[in-house]
């Protein structure tokens, strides 16, 4: 299969160059920029943006193979220093930092910025610029600002833009890593969903034969895909494992079992609610929550597991922005869940991983699920976090303010659901507060729970901002709340976006 490989110098959208990539059908690898990569199937190289600069003292810089590989190039801001260093250009550091919108003007026509483009806005981001082209090299368009807002060397098939094409900012950004990839690179668009099954199929079944397969299934998206695709390759040689901690949203443990059920999953259930519940009693603060529940939950999936001695390989839903942060020039990533990517197990279970997913992205994993069988309204749900409502229950968790909170927390769901607003906004919850206020109810002072309401928009979760709900949709999840929820008599709702606020209120 062809692909793009995009060596990667830190930058912070560069997985949105290999997502926006795979939008084209076609595969895009991320590299990191100091390893060495493997170039069979490649059409072309991308060097991604970076927070370093050329002239700082040891930037990240690539070997001169790189340039002898004849492949097509195309750098991304600190990807054109890196080319302007490598041929005798000059990068200085500029007296004005450009941020923002910029119009692209072209110069002369290149296979890169096309006339269709033009006078599009592009985003910048820097603040460097070019001051002396390097040899061999034209500037095929400006903007106001950046008069080698892109430069090219034809005879050596390299392009460099000073702006990001991958970025939503960049209104024609598509189109311009359309032109690199197909026009330039000449690759083929064979990265779909029916292929991408077959491979996965073919590649579970070559690694794990004929031995059995074990895996941890949270009820969220990732480790569903991963039954159904386990389920597909090697049948009832797959159990997976569903753990309920007692700490899941109204009826979830009985939608994520008929779901994976209907699909023929071999599944294990353990209710291990009551556990998880002693465990937490008296607990108030949100990291000893988030650990107690990740160390209960190795405990109890460790001890389902040794019952299969036959069971050779765990099965594990990581994701390619998992592993993309592993190996990132950025550093070591932060601690994964260990409760949700089941990466504290015991050594001595000796199990091999297998992680099927760790090539694909979270909308590609949607996508693999609804090509697997699993129906929309499972697959498109709203991000629920590894510890469950552990951390929407403000204070001390317990089973009373458990069920407050499910039955809170369905009526926000039914009601976005009514509004035909739950796939236009990126989450939608109730959190219940550690504090109770004066009300009247039936002409009776009454002092109850408050219950705060969160719906946010967002594209990744990295940031996000609150729906701006039209009022009658937020007057019935209030009166609905307040009149068919026992022990609550107040409702907030929560204009906060992120950052400085987080989603979550834990």
């Amino acid at each position: 299969m062809d692909k793009i490989i995009i060596l990667d110098f830190g930058s912070q959208y560069t997985q949105l160059i290999a997502r926006k990539i795979r939008e084209l059908g076609v595969y895009a690898e991320i590299v990191p920029f100091d390893k060495e990569p493997k170039i069979k199937d490649a059409k072309g190289l991308i060097l991604s943006g970076s927070p370093s600069s050329i002239y700082e003292k040891n930037p990240p810089l690539l070997k001169k193979k790189i340039f002898e590989l004849n492949l097509p190039i195309l750098g991304i801001c600190y990807g054109m220093q890196i080319i302007a260093h490598f041929f005798g250009g000059e990068i200085i550091e500029a007296e004005k930092r450009e941020y923002g919108f910029a119009k692209i003007i072209i110069i002369k026509n290149n296979a890169l910025i096309d006339k269709k483009i033009e006078d599009s806005v592009v985003w910048m981001s820097h603040g460097d610029r070019l001051k002396k082209l390097p040899n061999g090299f034209n500037s095929i368009a400006k903007t106001d600002n950046s008069p080698f807002a892109a430069i090219e060397n034809k005879e050596r098939k390299i392009w460099a833009v000073q702006f990001h094409p991958e970025v939503h900012h960049t209104e024609k950004g598509k189109e311009m890593l359309s032109n690199f990839v197909f026009n330039i690179c000449k690759a083929k668009a064979e990265w779909n969903m029916l292929n991408l099954v077959d491979n996965l199929i073919e590649q579970i079944k070559e690694k794990v034969g004929d031995k059995l397969v074990i895996g941890a299934i949270s009820g969220g998206v990732d480790s569903s895909v991963v039954a159904a695709l386990m389920k597909r390759a090697i049948g009832n040689k797959f159990i997976g494992v569903f753990v309920n901690n007692g700490l899941l949203r109204k009826n979830e443990p009985e939608y994520v079992v008929n779901s994976l059920k209907k699909l023929g999953v071999n599944l294990r259930y353990v209710d291990a609610s009551k556990l998880f519940l002693q465990k937490l009693k008296g607990i108030t603060e949100p990291e000893e929550k988030r650990k107690i529940i990740g160390h209960t939950f190795i405990e109890v999936f460790s001890r389902v597991a040794t019952e299969y001695k036959d069971a050779k390989f765990l099965a594990q839903g990581t994701l390619y922005p998992d592993v993309i942060e592993s190996v990132s020039v950025k550093g070591p990533s932060a601690t994964i869940k260990s409760h949700h990517n089941v990466g504290g197990l015991p050594k001595n279970l000796n199990f091999k991983l297998i992680e099927p997913l760790r090539e694909l992205f979270k909308d590609e994993v949607r996508k693999l699920g609804k090509e697997l069988g699993l129906k929309d309204d499972y697959i498109n749900r709203h991000p629920f976090p590894g510890p469950g409502l552990a951390i929407r229950v403000i204070g001390e968790v317990t089973e009373k303010k458990l069920n407050v909170l499910r039955d809170a927390d369905e009526i926000v769901t039914e009601e976005i659901k009514k509004s035909n607003l739950y796939d236009e906004v990126w989450q939608a919850f109730a959190v219940l507060l550690p504090i109770s206020s004066v009300g009247v109810m039936g002409d009776k002072r009454t002092y109850e729970n408050v219950v705060a309401v969160r719906i946010v928009n967002s594209v990744d979760g990295m940031t996000a901002d609150w729906a701006h709900l039209p009022y009658d949709v937020l007057n019935r999840i209030a009166n609905r709340i307040i009149n068919e929820v026992k022990y609550v008599n107040r409702v907030v709702y929560d204009i906060s976006s992120k950052p400085p606020a987080t989603i979550e209120w834990e």
